[in-house]
């Protein structure tokens, strides 16, 4: 009998036992290592907030649909929590040629002692080289929509970027742009340790978005021109309307977080109207890519691991802090859930 980080409840998360299966030809088991959850739509299906709880996106119409049955969209009680985890295949398949026993891996599933995984044709099953950090690792699917953000923001060499929330996915794409040659990147978080991980990463300058005036200081560092290129990864209102007062004329924010109904604090009738602004709506896993046939899911899957794996991109101050399995419920609602300002992005370790 093996266990598993389960969300009961809105807002409540256990560990629970679970039976693992015989694995079939074309399967590995894994033991977990270590293990990430997703702090963005993640959360927001665990808090209740998310719009699959009692509908669906209906792909052939594009829209989003009432489903038959209301809270059906999100099994609380059997839900696996978690995102990403990396571990050691301990048992293998006999259809399996691309992995061998004792081979560390990574690849997609909530936070368990084990996963048995397709390994016949699997791309998002990732063979981990001995060199890269576990963290970096887990980060893979933040990775892939800090890359999206990017690419969809039209950002070239040179240009001035200001990246605005600080978890994973600003933290990444942040990076990127440092290291494909912005000429200015500005982090904007109310978080003081996320701030300071930005700035240990590479980013120029931070802000706080409660104590300043973004908009107003992304003009004064600019002389009054504004950022060419905002990447906007908290979906909080007010940090789009800071977004629409520090942008140059004829700028592009990219919108990359998941976002809830918007209440108060926007007003397009300010600077928006002014500036000529544009918001691209930005989300890595929607195909077709919009720079298809050359770009698709895959090749940002791809290359956001080459970066991870050769250390373009440094995760060790976003993963953070990191707790045994056993803790691990707590952690989620306290790191997680109620207090976010206290972590990055958590890490869970099986190590003993």
């Amino acid at each position: 009998m093996y266990e598993q980080l389960v969300a009961v409840a809105p807002r409540k998360a256990e560990i629970l036992p679970y039976e693992d299966r015989e694995i079939q030809p074309n399967e590995v088991r894994v033991k977990i290592k270590y293990a990430s959850p997703k702090h963005g739509s993640e959360l927001a299906d665990f808090r209740g907030e998310t719009p699959f709880l009692n509908e669906y996106f209906d792909s052939e119409w594009n829209l989003f649909m009432k489903r038959e049955q209301p809270g059906e969209g999100v099994k609380f009680g059997e839900w696996n929590l978690g995102n990403q985890w990396v571990g050691e295949i301990i048992e293998v398949g006999s259809e399996v040629k691309d992995y061998q026993l004792g081979d560390t891996v990574c690849s997609y599933g909530g936070i368990r002692e084990t996963h048995i995984v397709n390994a016949v044709d699997n791309h998002r099953l990732l063979n981990v080289p001995e060199n890269m950090s576990w963290k970096n690792a887990v980060c893979y699917d933040p990775a892939q929509f800090a890359l999206g953000g990017v690419r969809d923001s039209g950002f070239r060499p040179g240009d001035r970027v200001a990246v605005i929330g600080l978890g994973a996915i600003g933290q990444l794409a942040a990076q990127m742009v440092k290291k494909a040659g912005a000429s200015y990147v500005a982090v904007v978080d109310p978080i003081e340790v996320r701030r300071e991980a930005a700035l240990k990463a590479g980013a120029d300058v931070a802000f706080d978005s409660i104590k300043d005036d973004v908009g107003f200081e992304l003009k004064k560092a600019t002389d009054r021109m504004g950022v060419d290129i905002i990447i906007e990864t908290s979906a909080n209102q007010y940090a789009l309307q800071d977004s629409l007062r520090g942008l140059a004329y004829g700028g592009t924010i990219a919108f990359v977080g998941w976002a809830r109904e918007f209440r108060a604090g926007l007003n397009l009738g300010r600077e928006a109207h002014f500036n000529n602004a544009k918001i691209v709506f930005s989300r890595a896993a929607s195909e077709p890519n919009p720079d298809y046939p050359r770009w698709n899911r895959r090749r940002i899957e791809e290359v956001s691991w080459e970066m991870l794996s050769n250390g373009t991109l440094n995760c060790e101050y976003i993963v953070s802090p990191v707790v045994p399995f056993q803790e691990s419920a707590k952690a989620y609602c306290e790191y997680v859930d109620h207090h976010p300002e206290k972590s990055i992005k958590l890490g869970v370790t099986f190590q003993k």
